[in-house]
């Protein structure tokens, strides 16, 4: 039975008002409408790569929003965010397979209580750590990401960038049967944890990388490089270090940032194929047989096989978060996924 709705409740949302600037902003969300539920939060995770673009202004201004949850704009301010795990606390009438109490996951900007249509929440698997379903987000890009490469089985691939996104493609390219990973990443306490969670071996950038990539992997170039570090400079070295016939998937966003790439030496004449991965598309050799909901669902039973508690390096309650933007923003080396915590009533 739909449970009875209460009346409104007043809410907190995190809003982006200029660059850099985070705060929150009080709202009043009424009892679910037909065919609606309300819910309150207990987590949602911070995008250390999209959602740090969108806080330092660095979006085109005039980019069209791509969910209905967010509110604004990219000119700012906006209400933006995009995996929140909450409780549902109440349904409205014509609601069918919710109840209050279910733990679910919603592509739903940082807030404590919001009310969305019934067709968005998505159930976490029985047994998940509701707080790890922050990953679902993260981890539907991933598989978007390895399902655009398309590994063959027992190739060898390189992940450049080890934030959550790159670990969690590294662990999937494992699953895909990549037979050797490799990684590259700046930061020490990245490298760690992707030689914890899934790498066979992990490289600083710098001088000779290609070189070294090949020393990694018996001598041979790798076969795929995927890049997800948002550097231009990973783009380029991604280029460089794949096989002949190779292919590079660029899977950062780099908002209004340009990229320089020097294409006139191993990407012309090793015909290699550089490919754009994003999410809010299916890959088209999946698409004849694959839809946005069966790719959720196996990114949601994926959320039992993977290493993810060891990537949550930070939690701030909501209340501090505009403490944990300028964290990410002023000193990203001390972190891998920052998740704001909130409390129940």
């Amino acid at each position: 039975m739909p449970a009875e709705p209460r009346g409104d409740i007043e809410a907190s949302s995190l809003w982006f008002t200029a660059p850099r600037t985070a705060e929150l902003r009080q709202q009043r969300v009424p009892p679910p409408g037909p065919g609606e539920v309300r819910a309150r939060s207990i987590a949602s995770a911070i995008s250390h790569g999209t959602e740090m673009l969108v806080y330092r202004g660095e979006v085109p201004p005039d980019l069209p929003l791509d969910l209905p949850t967010f509110a604004g704009s990219f000119a700012l301010p906006i209400k933006y965010g995009y995996a929140t795990v909450g409780r549902i606390l109440d349904t409205g009438a014509d609601v069918r397979g919710l109840e209050a109490g279910d733990m679910v996951f919603v592509h739903h900007p940082h807030q404590d209580v919001f009310a969305v249509p019934a067709d968005m929440p998505v159930p976490l698997p029985t047994g998940l750590d509701p707080v790890l379903g922050v990953f679902a987000a993260n981890l539907e890009t991933a598989l978007n990401i390895v399902h655009d490469a398309h590994p063959l089985l027992g190739e060898a691939a390189v992940v450049f960038g080890q934030g959550t996104v790159g670990i969690l493609v590294a662990q999937l390219l494992r699953l895909a049967g990549a037979g050797r990973v490799l990684a590259v990443e700046p930061l020490e306490r990245r490298r760690k944890i992707a030689l914890e969670t899934g790498a066979d071996e992990v490289l600083e950038p710098g001088r000779d990388l290609p070189e070294r990539i090949r020393a990694a992997n018996s001598g041979r170039a790798p076969d795929l490089a995927i890049e997800v570090s948002g550097s231009g400079a990973a783009l380029q070295s991604a280029v460089d270090s794949v096989a002949t016939e190779g292919t590079v998937i660029a899977a950062s966003w780099y908002g209004t940032k340009p990229v320089d790439l020097m294409l006139g030496g191993h990407f012309h004449r090793g015909r290699v194929r550089l490919r754009s991965s994003q999410v809010g598309s299916l890959s088209p050799e999946a698409a004849p047989r694959w839809d946005r909901r069966r790719r959720m669902e196996t990114a949601m039973s994926l959320l039992l096989r993977l290493h993810l508690k060891e990537l949550i390096s930070h939690r701030f309650p909501f209340e501090e978060s505009p403490e944990a933007y300028r964290l990410l923003d002023e000193r990203p080396a001390e972190v891998v996924q920052v998740v704001l915590v909130y409390q129940e009533s």
